[in-house]
């Protein structure tokens, strides 16, 4: 059997205030495969080392096979450690949303690229290392074979999620993530994923590992896990899955089962707004939701039908408005500036983001990540590639040209997160103040090129 040390090279910022710091489950289910196969897993989750010291922990590490995770923001951060695991001999497999949607900046610097899930794939290629075995029979890579780059055939979605051994949460440090988040929000919270895959197709979203496709978990099987994960000492979850909130009927059954077994937690979600109506608000309540975030991205039916979430700005108002009437937060998520927008529109959702009973509010720039329709359409106007950012740097940074310049866009999001905030802060008196400075600054946004 070999030894696997398995890599999330993310490092929270000092100044990190996101409710969404949550161990890495990708890695934990692909842990979780391969212990259940004999082999001996490490994970070294970086959250809170720094970059010195999280090297120093993966050179010391027993390891034949090293695995790195990576996200776009992760891609520095992963080429670094490869290249210095590279120089010791290790065998390096990269992993993840950016190595599946763009394997060819990764086949240089790792001897294989996982393209999709990895669970199954992770285990055949560490049979074929073990055995000495070409890898071109292994669906589902990426590898180089002298100066060409090789793509094996496609691996298949894997339909029986609930034969899917739970994340190896085990292996993650959730004293850390426990204390981090008790001292920051009065709470410990993990993630749990019910779902895999979105049968949507917006212009904006990356499906590069689950692709276009709606898995299922049953709500047994669900609830078993959030025992396992209430046991390791978290009092709350998220469930994090892209539309957790897609089919009614599942989500009653999900609550009907935390209900039959009489747990007391706490848990949120992220919600289609079109699936959310007053009834069902009411019975996650019952079974302890107090949060669902809604990607709602605009505050205009053109720019939404542009973006293609196929929802409405009415449809939209209603659901948090279903929510807010359950006694249940709200959080949106919205993006500003996009490409094919005009002043009107991005004032359009400022407004409305504004005006919604939203407890929670993020304003945020468009990025076209690689893979997505929006990276082909804009890809020829990228002008730097997105970086971590150090210190107390904004992690707000335009790419390309989207038509609004970098200025502009942060004024934007500045406007809006002020206005929600000054609306929050003075209640009832908020028309008085907040009408006057909108104005004002309608007014200024529309002068700035």
């Amino acid at each position: 059997m070999s030894s696997v040390l398995l890599i999330y090279p993310y490092f929270k910022p000092s100044h990190d205030r996101s409710f969404f710091r949550f161990p890495p489950l990708g890695l934990g289910y692909v842990a979780a495969s391969l212990k259940n196969a004999g082999h001996d897993v490490e994970i070294l989750d970086c959250t809170f080392l720094d970059r010195r010291r999280a090297l120093e922990k993966s050179l010391s590490a027993p390891r034949d096979i090293v695995g790195i995770y990576c996200m776009v923001t992760m891609r520095e951060d992963a080429l670094n450690f490869a290249k210095r695991l590279r120089e010791s001999g290790s065998f390096l497999v990269a992993g993840g949303p950016l190595p599946s949607s763009d394997p060819n900046s990764f086949v240089d610097d790792f001897d294989v690229v996982v393209k999709g899930e990895g669970e199954r794939t992770m285990l055949d290629i560490l049979d074929a290392y073990q055995a000495g075995r070409d890898f071109e029979s292994i669906a589902g890579i990426v590898f180089k074979k002298g100066k060409d780059i090789v793509f094996s055939q496609p691996r298949g979605l894997d339909n029986d999620l609930d034969s899917i051994a739970f994340p190896a949460r085990e292996l993650l440090p959730n004293a850390r993530y426990i204390a981090n988040s008790k001292r920051k929000f009065g709470y410990a919270m993990t993630s749990i994923m019910t779902t895999r895959g979105c049968p949507f197709t917006c212009e904006f979203c990356s499906n590069a590992v689950f692709g276009i496709s709606y898995r299922e978990r049953s709500a047994e099987n669900v609830v078993d896990e959030v025992e396992e994960a209430l046991s390791f000492g978290y009092d709350r979850i998220h469930f994090g899955d892209d539309v957790f909130t897609l089919r009614k009927e599942r989500i009653l059954e999900v609550c009907q089962e935390i209900k039959a077994r009489r747990l007391n937690f706490r848990w949120e979600c992220l919600g289609r707004v079109d699936s959310i109506d007053a009834d069902t608000a009411r019975t996650m309540k019952e079974a302890g939701c107090d949060r669902i975030f809604f990607g709602i991205e605009s505050g205009n039916d053109q720019i939404l039908k542009l973006i293609g979430k196929k929802i409405t700005v009415e449809a939209a108002r209603r659901a948090v408005e279903s929510a807010h009437g359950a006694g249940i937060r709200a959080g949106g998520f919205f993006i500003l500036c996009y490409p094919g927008e005009t002043n009107s529109t991005v004032l359009d959702t400022i407004r409305f983001a504004t005006s919604l009973p939203l407890d929670y509010l993020s304003f945020t720039v468009p990025y076209p990540l690689p893979g997505t329709a929006l990276f082909q359409r804009v890809g020829s106007s990228i002008t730097k590639e997105w970086s971590a950012p150090r210190g107390i740097s904004s992690t707000h940074t335009l790419i390309f040209d989207a038509g609004f310049s970098e200025f502009k866009t942060k004024f934007a999001l500045a406007k809006g997160t002020s206005q929600f905030w000054l609306v929050k802060r003075l209640g009832k008196y908020a028309p008085v103040v907040v009408k006057p400075l909108a104005n004002f600054s309608d007014t200024i946004f529309k002068f700035l090129k």
